[in-house]
């Protein structure tokens, strides 16, 4: 199950805007490359809809049945703000609706988000 944790309103290269629901997987342990312990973390993509700000705030707090799973992708950079450390990452996440082989959205890491 994935959740709808927000949305955002998004331009088009024509102009025209749209609003994009951001979807949030299970919590897993990922071991960290750099420290050897663990740390807790979720998967997060976001997909287009057709919905109004309205609708998509009412939304919020949905469960969808599928997964976040972790796409193949171009080499991009990526630049950790706590530490100003770039990364070459060649991954993003895409929403994999339950029982489909299809793939919706995708999304790159953009920022690390730390307490």
């Amino acid at each position: 199950m994935v959740t709808v944790s927000s949305y955002a309103v998004r331009t088009r290269k024509d102009g025209t805007t749209f609003i994009a629901l951001e979807l949030t997987g299970g919590i897993e342990l990922v071991l960290s490359n750099n420290s050897g312990k663990f740390y807790a973390t979720v998967r997060k993509t976001s997909i287009p809809s057709t919905f109004n700000e309205t609708i998509a705030k009412g939304l919020i707090g949905s469960q969808m049945p599928g997964s976040i799973v972790r796409v193949q992708v171009d080499p991009y950079q990526f630049v950790n703000q706590r530490t100003g450390e770039v990364l070459t990452l060649q991954h993003s996440f895409s929403y994999q609706p339950e029982g489909s082989t299809e793939l919706i959205g995708q999304t790159q890491i953009s920022k690390l988000e730390m307490a």
